[in-house]
């Protein structure tokens, strides 16, 4: 079994302990939102890109919006309270949730046991319903309800944040 099979099988047996119903669609390996839209367009509920940023103190954060948003990350350092934000490097990703480039997921925080990172929720992600993210490959999809990831982000040890995310404006 290669190391992504175990780490989505760790997953879902996560999953089954928490009662968390999912669906899980398998497809082609995908790095970024935009090679990301192809394949959800035939997946309902909402999708998402989820940002592993650093502050200038070395606070780590999770930051899970719509994928479409175009997220003003000195505003939402601002409205945090919290240093000006710079997108961690894979290697600390890999270090503190396990997961590479291109399949950073809210459902990585089961790797956090440290609890470093600080998640961020956008509020009006959980208004649709399900959200799909990565199941810690890029490879797959998997669909859970609103409740359950917020439910899934606390049994982890973490408690998010819940807020409106501020968009870059043009110009």
């Amino acid at each position: 079994m290669s190391d992504a099979d175990q780490r989505e099988a760790a997953l879902y047996a996560r999953f089954r302990e928490l009662a968390i119903a999912s669906t899980t669609h398998a497809h082609t390996p995908v790095f970024t939102v935009g090679e990301a839209a192809a394949i959800s367009d035939g997946l309902p509920g909402g999708h998402s890109k989820n940002l592993f940023l650093k502050d200038k103190k070395g606070g780590l954060w999770l930051v899970v919006v719509q994928a479409h948003l175009s997220v003003d990350l000195n505003a939402l350092a601002k409205q945090l309270d919290a240093p000006r934000f710079s997108f961690g490097s894979a290697e600390l990703l890999e270090a503190t949730l396990g997961v590479t480039p291109g399949s950073v997921t809210p459902f990585a925080l089961m790797n956090d046991g440290e609890h470093t990172v600080r998640v961020v929720l956008d509020q009006d992600i959980l208004a649709l319903s399900p959200l799909n993210f990565h199941p810690l490959r890029n490879d797959r999809t998997t669909a859970i309800a609103p409740d359950d990831l917020v439910r899934f982000v606390q049994a982890c040890g973490h408690q998010p944040i819940i807020l409106a995310i501020p968009e870059k404006t043009a110009g």
